[in-house]
């Protein structure tokens, strides 16, 4: 079904996402390896690869920096992150050099499981507790990723801010669309708009900007 790599040093962890796989898509072809040299290599050797769950701290990675050579060795394979680490810039910093996802290693089975799917069926993934850290903490550091200016948010229709609350909340495309109960394809079609009248350049830096924003002030008007 889906040719993946699991790449983290720890054998336990390596054993338990293996099986999440195992019983989430049944059939597929699962390798594994604890450094980034090897990770390089099995992607070099297997360019057909659908996923890579990318430890951030196993040997060879030196933080963030691993993630930038596999994605320039490998560009077209996705890389998902799996990691205990859930500092909010570490995220963002994760998707912008690339990442498709980010999965913290607390998450419960179940949610990883979706949270593989998602990513395995075109979308990016954030954890919900990751998108809400900033929001309930109480304050802000300075530039830690600040909220949208208010032109940038009015310049956005009614439906295009529906869209965003619900993507701030770790919705997929599909789940926005059974919940505001339009198709599919309007939903990609509002996201490309969101993305270009906020100016940024996906998804997670839309929701991570967007985190406290309060969407009922806007959608009063």
């Amino acid at each position: 079904m889906y040719k993946i790599l699991i790449a983290d040093d720890h054998p336990l962890f390596r054993e338990a996402i293996h099986n999440v796989i195992s019983d989430g898509f049944p059939g597929s072809d699962v390798m594994e390896t604890a450094d980034l040299d090897s990770a390089l290599a099995l992607t070099q050797a297997h360019d057909d690869l659908d996923l890579i769950l990318l430890d951030l701290n196993m040997p060879g990675m030196h933080g963030l920096n691993g993630l930038i050579n596999l994605r320039n060795e490998s560009p077209t394979i996705p890389v998902v992150i799996v990691s205990a680490e859930q500092d909010k810039q570490i995220v963002l910093q994760a998707i912008t050099y690339g990442a498709v996802g980010f999965i913290t290693k607390s998450s419960p089975r179940l949610q990883m499981t979706e949270a593989i799917r998602q990513i395995l069926n075109g979308n990016v993934y954030l954890p919900p507790d990751i998108i809400r850290t900033q929001k309930s903490s109480g304050h802000r550091r300075l530039n830690d990723n600040p909220s949208f200016a208010p032109e940038l948010l009015q310049a956005l229709t009614r439906k295009q801010l529906l869209v965003l609350e619900r993507m701030t909340k770790g919705e997929s495309n599909k789940q926005i669309a059974y919940t505001l109960e339009i198709a599919e394809t309007t939903v990609k079609a509002h996201v490309s708009a969101i993305l270009r009248k906020l100016n940024v350049h996906n998804r997670v830096q839309a929701i991570l900007s967007a985190g406290d924003i309060d969407f009922g002030s806007y959608l009063r008007r």
